[in-house]
């Protein structure tokens, strides 16, 4: 039985994919929300974990699983994102965080099987449909802490609850805002959080 984590902030999304992939057998499947998703993957050591890049909490695993601190103990198991091609922002996050597999989620049921199985067995899928995208991303000007620090602030933790998180003191998560903010040409730290969404880059 192939072990799958399948990680998504919305209960029914979750469900959804539990039960595409159960339906097809050979998967042994469980599903998580950023909460539990450490504990899940610490018990379940899944051969591949499945992580929609649009889904809100995302950035701040992804970003975690590119280095800039540790949500999971151990190496991390293969990593298999689900994408659109518009938003090739998003895609260089899976970059960043060294996914194995990309599946456009305009396509079928099976492809995402196949992916997971490929995944599975130490290869890498890439949907065509995506590959372009891939290419075409822009460049993302920010550090991996600054990023750290604008997906949390996108997911609407404050300056104290960001410090905390990561560990630093509250001076220097505003001094990573500040960067953030300027190295986007926002005006402000919404304006900034709306730029790098937009962009896919959180």
């Amino acid at each position: 039985m192939t072990k799958v984590l399948v990680l998504h902030s919305v209960s029914i999304v979750r469900s959804a994919l539990a039960a595409l992939l159960r339906s097809e057998g050979g998967f042994d499947v469980t599903c998580a929300d950023w909460r539990s998703a450490a504990r899940e993957a610490e018990s379940l050591r899944p051969d591949v974990t499945v992580l929609d890049l649009d889904c809100p909490g995302a950035s701040a695993t992804l970003e975690a699983r590119a280095g800039t601190s540790r949500p999971l103990d151990g190496p991390p198991d293969p990593l298999l994102v689900l994408a659109t091609s518009g938003t090739p922002g998003s895609l260089q996050r899976g970059v960043r965080a060294a996914a194995r597999g990309y599946v456009d989620k305009d396509g079928s049921p099976g492809r995402l099987v196949r992916a997971i199985r490929k995944v599975a067995a130490g290869e890498r899928f890439v949907d065509p449909s995506l590959a372009s995208a891939l290419l075409e991303a822009d460049p993302m000007p920010l550090s991996p802490r600054e990023l750290t620090v604008l997906a949390r602030a996108a997911e609407g933790d404050s300056i104290a609850e960001i410090a905390h998180a990561l560990h630093l003191a509250s001076g220097t998560v505003r001094n990573y805002m500040a960067a953030a903010t300027r190295k986007t040409g926002a005006r402000n730290r919404i304006d900034a959080i709306r730029i790098s969404r937009r962009a896919g880059w959180v």
